[in-house]
């Protein structure tokens, strides 16, 4: 019991940790920059302003492109630092929690 509550303790800490850290992602050559928390909150969109005379369905493709792409990497970083803690707390004889 008391390493589960250990472990809840850490996953919270963690879920606190991943609130605060922001990543950022670029597409289209650098026309769309993402930047997203890594529980998977936008932050924010920046544009560059040439890119806005392009064609609306291309720049509406691309800011797509941007956000799917930052989700992604943000999903895949915070689900690897859970495991780093579901496996330092992994104890013997039971499965992996994630």
């Amino acid at each position: 019991m008391k390493q589960a509550a250990k472990m809840q303790k850490k996953m919270q800490a963690l879920q606190e940790e991943l609130a605060q850290k922001d990543i950022e992602v670029s597409s289209g050559g650098g026309a769309v920059t993402v930047k997203i928390s890594l529980q998977q909150e936008i932050r924010s969109i920046v544009l560059d302003e040439e890119f806005l005379k392009e064609d609306k369905s291309f720049v509406e493709e691309t800011i797509l492109e941007g956000v799917r792409a930052a989700y992604t990497q943000s999903k895949e970083e915070s689900e690897q630092a859970m495991n780093t803690i579901a496996e330092s707390m992994q104890l013997p004889g039971m499965p992996s929690l994630f």
